[in-house]
């Protein structure tokens, strides 16, 4: 069993930069898969990150490539997403989400992921 919290959320300007932190415990975090996903008022939940920790695979939506890094420290249970360059339509609750790594379907689904965090808000103004 997995729990997840997220912290790091803010208001910031456009063109600053913020980087979120997702705490894990209750399991080996080298045998998960992680993701970031966000969900701004009115829209679905979407895929920003993911990384696979046994191999360092990393996968970005298109939205957020060349901006956005997702990293994990193993010895202190955490995943990190650093956002830059941030731009009003970043605005949106951040979730961190995780997964066996043995789960096989597609990082960018919401519904493959089994465990989740309650989310932080991240609001960019112009």
């Amino acid at each position: 069993q997995v729990q997840l919290v997220e912290s790091g959320g803010g208001l910031v300007q456009a063109g600053d930069s913020l980087r979120l932190s997702c705490a894990a415990s209750g399991g080996t975090f080298i045998t998960y898969t992680s993701a970031w996903f966000r969900q701004a008022p009115g829209k679905e939940r979407e895929f920003v990150a993911a990384i696979i920790y046994n191999n360092g695979l990393t996968t970005y939506a298109d939205s957020v490539r060349g901006r956005f890094a997702i990293s994990a420290d193993i010895a202190q249970n955490t995943v990190y997403l650093q956002m830059n360059s941030l731009r009003p339509d970043d605005t949106a609750v951040y979730y961190c989400a995780a997964r066996s790594r043995w789960t096989a379907g597609p990082l960018h689904i919401v519904s493959e992921y089994r465990f989740w965090g309650q989310g932080t808000q991240v609001t960019v103004s112009s």
